[in-house]
């Protein structure tokens, strides 16, 4: 959960004109949509409305009871919703705007530094699959409440998926016994046929196959998984965030290359 100062929580008053229980130029409905669509947070949930049931105040409640990360996106998300609509109350000067800015901003950056929790930005369902939309929201779950073990498992179910879709694009596609390893293999193969590298990025993907077969052995030995005992919390965040580098990586160099039918880029 965050924690924060009343003065501070009274600088989202001002970044999203909550002062009489709106936000934004949210209606209800819109706002229900927006979390659904940018967030996939149903604001309406019960949980949000210990406070009351105006806009302002479910978001008040979403602030205080929500995790780090969690909440951190969604503050940046609406800032940049304001920006983008060109929302602005009225008889606020360009100074105040860029005043409260300033100052939601700082809270972000202190909500980030209580205590970080791994990034799940690369996590994302990049085909329509209800299946994969569950796990994904499952990954982010756990990472959001700081459980990276619990994360491991689901982690490599993803990355199988992920690696076994990128392959079947290119028409090689993975059996089903494939290791990931060697799924990460033959597409670091094919991306290197595809597009000039650096030889430290050709280096670092390489080392990555060899960080993917070891993670087979943490997935099926150290992980919830299977009746294992599982990695610590410091060394599952370790490899967590290693597997999401590479991930992060992969979606990057892919973006344009094939039409998504899910949430957003590849």
């Amino acid at each position: 959960m965050v924690q924060i100062k009343r003065s501070e929580l009274r600088s989202l008053d001002d970044a999203f004109a909550m002062h009489s229980g709106y936000v934004l130029d949210f209606s209800d409905r819109t706002m229900s949509e927006w979390f659904e669509d940018e967030l996939r947070i149903d604001i309406d949930d019960e949980r949000y409305k210990r406070r009351g049931t105006s806009k302002a105040n479910r978001l008040r409640t979403f602030v205080e009871d929500e995790p780090e990360q969690v909440v951190a996106r969604a503050l940046r998300a609406l800032w940049k919703y304001r920006e983008q609509s060109g929302f602005t109350p009225y008889g606020i000067a360009a100074e105040d705007v860029e005043r409260h800015r300033a100052t939601l901003f700082d809270l972000i950056h202190k909500i980030e530094g209580q205590e970080a929790t791994p990034a799940t930005d690369s996590i994302i369902a990049f085909t329509r699959d209800e299946t994969l939309e569950e796990l994904v929201q499952a990954i982010r779950r756990d990472a959001d409440a700081g459980r990276p073990q619990a994360a491991l498992d689901r982690l490599h179910t993803y990355s199988m998926k992920k690696f076994a879709f990128l392959l079947d694009r290119r028409g090689a596609p993975a059996d089903r016994e494939e290791p990931l390893h060697s799924r990460v293999g033959r597409y670091v193969k094919l991306l290197e046929a595809e597009r000039p590298l650096r030889p430290i990025t050709k280096q670092i993907l390489k080392n990555c196959i060899g960080i993917f077969q070891t993670y087979n052995d943490v997935r099926n030995n150290a992980s919830f998984a299977h009746d294992n005992s599982v990695v610590d919390k410091d060394e599952a965040r370790f490899i967590f965030e290693t597997v999401i580098s590479m991930l992060r990586f992969v979606r990057a160099v892919e973006v344009g290359q094939f039409e998504t039918l899910g949430e957003g880029a590849l």
